[in-house]
């Protein structure tokens, strides 16, 4: 059939909207603080045999590997799935990234006909594990990080499931919360399928199909057609995790040949005895998202777009994990490494595109006790940009969350915000400065146990093209009887009340002399 170029790019953005729409659900029927105001989640639509077809402009760590959830739920419980069910997974080595991450997928029906799958991904306070907030410091393994759900039947008819709930519920020291969160992904997947079915029908199944490949193709072509705009070669770029101390290297070369574009990281680190590792679905959502930054963001974010590109890792390394490895920061703090490394290798083919080093971290601030879970990224400095110079308090890379507000925190939780402010002139010098990092300080009004996960500690985010690098990040324990103690950027530790924690997150990197 031939397909009217209007027609196609009015049902991207139906699609687009249906995402959006189930997004604005999730949030606004959850419990938690953390997805209702932080906004800790995300939703998508995909093809009867899992490829992104269209995404709300959400988290990008989410999205990115999102596809493989949905491609582990095939892989289990096969291509025809019943109608109204929905399946749940947080398994890192099936599908995952890390366990707070719960995603929940549904089948979409016209009839008796598959026609789509719509998910969204939550970040959920708390799922078990040997710390609040299921990110313990010293975890070497993923089994110490909270309960891991394989590819499972969530709910069928309108029914949760024994075999999915009631674990799930018994791990989490938050189980009210939790219920009411599942519930909200569960909606939202609800909504989705709603309006899916309602535009499928208006344009009927065949037209649907031959719209969604022509999508497909179109994303391919898009990106294609600007990775054809760089010049053929080859360029190298190593950053560093820090770990105990110690740096430990991520290295990617990136190769463009021609309308194609390959990142190698076969001579990254080993994974470690500890929660740094990230999974391949982590890797490959950094590398759609940084080519995306350093060629067109404004190409459809499809599974069409990713097929051109090309991604090499090494099994049993940090940036592609095997089990029983943590994997708890290797989500959030690994994540924004490897898109650093993407994004300096990139810079040589993509000078006046490719910002300065962001924060590089999300700056994980968990709280709790047997009582209630806390989850907070703190925001920093992004890095200055070709253009202008960076913003200041913003989360960058490969997170898009918001703050919890103060208000929220008080209503919800026991203890307070003391200051929150930007850090003046945490940002690096340039022609376009990098953007200033943030103070927040918190006091916490009874006993519990503080975990921490951040980076940019030992190292600052880098400059470009002759600026200077931003400051590092602090992260400080001024205790009830007067002392002050400087915290190691990744640590569990138990805190009384009227101790204080004071987060200082790094400012982006400079561009330019």
């Amino acid at each position: 059939m031939t397909l009217d170029p209007i027609v196609l790019e009015i049902v991207r953005n139906q699609l687009a909207a249906i995402a959006e729409e189930m997004g604005i659900v999730l949030r606004n029927t959850s419990f938690s603080p953390n997805i209702k105001e932080r906004m800790d989640c995300s939703a998508a639509v995909f093809t009867p045999h899992g490829e992104m077809l269209a995404q709300a402009e959400h988290i990008p760590v989410h999205l990115g590997s999102m596809p493989a959830s949905v491609m582990a739920v095939l892989d289990r419980f096969g291509t025809d799935p019943e109608p109204d069910t929905q399946f749940a997974v947080n398994d890192p080595f099936a599908g995952g990234t890390h366990l707070n991450d719960l995603t929940i997928v549904r089948p979409v029906h016209v009839g008796s006909t598959l026609v789509a799958w719509v998910g969204n991904r939550a970040h959920h306070a708390d799922v078990g594990g040997e710390a609040p907030g299921s990110m313990p410091a010293h975890a070497t393994s993923v089994y110490q990080e909270g309960i891991v759900v394989a590819p499972t039947l969530a709910a069928s008819t309108g029914r949760w499931t024994s075999e999915f709930l009631e674990p799930f519920l018994d791990a989490t020291r938050t189980p009210v919360e939790r219920r009411g969160d599942l519930s909200a992904q569960v909606g939202a997947n609800e909504a989705g399928a709603i309006r899916l079915a309602e535009l499928v029908t208006s344009l009927g199944v065949s037209v649907f199909r031959s719209l969604t490949g022509a999508l497909l193709t179109y994303g391919e072509r898009r990106m294609a057609a600007a990775i054809g705009t760089l010049d053929d070669g080859e360029s190298s770029f190593t950053d560093f995790m820090e770990w105990k101390g110690d740096l430990v290297p991520i290295s990617a070369t990136v190769t463009v040949a021609g309308t194609e574009l390959k990142a190698d990281f076969s001579q990254t680190a080993p994974q470690v005895a500890g929660n740094i590792n990230a999974v391949r679905a982590v890797t490959e959502s950094c590398l759609a998202y940084a080519v995306r930054v350093a060629t067109d963001p404004t190409i459809p974010a499809t599974g069409g777009a990713y097929r051109p590109l090309t991604l090499i890792t090494r099994p049993g390394s940090i940036v592609d994990a095997v089990k029983p490895a943590a994997v708890a920061a290797g989500n959030v703090e690994t994540s924004q490494r490897i898109a650093d490394v993407l994004l300096g290798a990139l810079s040589t083919f993509a000078p006046h595109r490719v910002p300065a080093a962001g924060q590089g971290t999300m700056n994980n601030v968990l709280i709790g006790n047997d009582r209630f879970a806390y989850y907070e990224t703190v925001a920093g400095g992004q890095g200055g940009r070709p253009s202008k110079r960076g913003q200041s308090g913003i989360q960058t890379g490969m997170t898009n969350t918001k703050n919890t507000p103060i208000t929220s925190v008080s209503a919800h939780y026991p203890f307070e915000i003391t200051k929150y402010r930007l850090r003046t002139n945490s940002g690096g010098k340039g022609r376009h400065a990098g953007g200033d990092g943030i103070e927040r300080g918190i006091r916490f009004l009874e006993p519990a146990t503080l975990s921490l996960m951040g980076e940019r500690r030992l190292t600052a985010p880098w400059g470009l093209a002759g600026g200077l690098d931003g400051s590092p990040g602090e992260d400080w324990l001024n205790t009830a009887g007067g002392d002050r103690i400087r915290l190691s950027s990744k640590c569990t530790v138990d805190v009384d009340a009227g101790d204080e924690l004071v987060v200082l997150t790094p400012g982006g990197g400079g561009w330019g002399k």
